[in-house]
């Protein structure tokens, strides 16, 4: 397993250690920092191993395949529990990982095909700002931090939208050959 593709797998195996922390009081008021430190390594993890693949030549089907899952489940598992604390409504949730089922379907199908999806810069953009929403809802500072969420929420909405708009228009033929 090359370089990139243990960034992913790091990713993922983060994400209980985030939600341990984000969900329960064993670390205090400390809880919701080392959550953010967890979720930012995490993050960035996302954008290393992309650089890297490329760099060195190292892009795999498994990358391609895991990272955006990897993604997935980090920042889905970040805005679920943005929900209890006030941070964000189930329905705007709802909407966020249903775009996201129906991306990895998309896949699942088109990988049944032979073809592999890779991220597009829609999709990209939209994780981004989801991370970025995500970091300053933990922080929880207020005043002008409060309406930069707010902000950042439906600049996320808004790009989940119009990257799995994109996605279905670059890949209608997945849906329209073969078993479908």
């Amino acid at each position: 397993m090359n370089l990139p593709n243990k960034l992913t797998v790091l990713r993922i195996i983060m994400v209980p250690f985030f939600v341990f922390f984000m969900l329960t009081d064993a670390g205090g008021a400390a809880n919701k920092w080392i959550a953010l430190v967890i979720f930012c390594v995490a993050s960035l993890t996302d954008m290393l191993d992309g650089k890297i693949a490329r760099a060195r030549g190292l892009v795999t089907n498994f990358g391609k395949f895991m990272d955006p899952l990897a993604d997935k489940l980090l920042v889905c598992s970040a805005m679920i529990c943005l929900i209890p604390l006030g941070k964000l409504t189930a329905w705007f949730v709802i909407v966020i990982i249903a775009r996201e089922f129906i991306i990895s379907g998309f896949r699942l199908v088109a990988s049944d095909n032979g073809i592999v999806i890779a991220a597009s810069y829609w999709g990209k953009f939209k994780t981004v700002s989801q991370m970025f929403m995500v970091i300053v809802m933990i922080m929880d500072l207020g005043g002008v931090f409060d309406v930069i969420g707010t902000v950042l929420m439906w600049a996320a909405l808004i790009l989940t939208i119009v990257s799995l708009i994109d996605y279905i228009a670059k890949n209608v033929e997945v849906l329209t050959q073969g078993g479908m």
